[in-house]
């Protein structure tokens, strides 16, 4: 991983059995793991910790695998593994077009599960710094706070910046991924699916207009900026809370 710590592994699954054995097998095999029964627990556990990666179960009571799954990729890119006796052609098909990165059957060997999570875990370390956090409510930046639960965006001076729908989700993706070069593909991919950003519109429009709004000068702008032949590259520092 790109930052040296012990990689921090999420379990969700409603099988007390299997997660047991997976924190204690996932453990003695150089992972923290913390375990969750279903979608509550896990959304209550992403607001405290910052996770590697998520291996969740689908046939759960409640939010199966697959709601919660196209929550957490709506507002993560951390890594995602399914796991589920739904072992079907079409619903790995699915699993993996709602963004999961891998998809493993039950039964399972829990040698596979660890092989499959140390090379999801070593792709993802190629990437730039992981999201500043899951699920966070608020994010704090050079003076200017982003509430993602009222959807408001307030300046250093405290006045009400109004956004877009789209400006709103583009500047979320933003705050998310500080300090790493995003292309436009990946801009349209971390916005799409929140009624946002218009796949046939350019990014570039958005962040122009958006600069207009949150920039001092956007001719030079100092939070969003321009990566030839890269995307873009937001330069402030960002704290997230609950």
């Amino acid at each position: 991983m790109a930052r040296q710590e012990t990689p921090h592994v999420l379990i969700v699954d409603d099988d007390r059995q299997i997660r047991t054995m997976l924190a204690r097998y996932l453990g003695d095999n150089g992972l923290r793991v913390t375990t969750a029964a279903d979608g509550g627990q896990m959304s209550e556990l992403v607001v405290q910790y910052r996770f590697d990666a998520v291996v969740l179960d689908v046939m759960m009571p409640g939010d199966d695998g697959f709601t919660l799954c196209q929550r957490l990729r709506s507002r993560s890119t951390v890594p995602i593994i399914l796991l589920t006796a739904r072992g079907g052609e079409t619903d790995r098909v699915v699993g993996l077009e709602i963004g999961a990165d891998d998809y493993v059957p039950k039964p399972f060997n829990p040698r596979e599960l660890l092989a499959r999570l140390r090379a999801t875990l070593r792709r993802a370390s190629m990437n730039a710094p992981p999201p500043v956090a899951l699920f966070a409510s608020r994010f704090r930046f050079g003076g200017w706070t982003l509430d993602i639960g009222r959807r408001t965006l307030v300046s250093p001076a405290g006045s009400l910046v109004e956004l877009t729908t789209g400006e709103f989700d583009l500047l979320v993706a933003l705050v998310q991924h500080p300090q790493q070069v995003l292309s436009r593909d990946q801009l349209l991919d971390y916005v799409h699916g929140r009624s946002s950003l218009n796949i046939d519109r350019s990014i570039d429009v958005q962040v122009s207009r958006l600069r207009r709004k949150v920039e001092a000068n956007p001719h030079a702008p100092d939070l969003i900026k321009t990566v030839r032949n890269g995307g873009y590259f937001f330069s402030a520092a960002v704290e997230a809370e609950a």
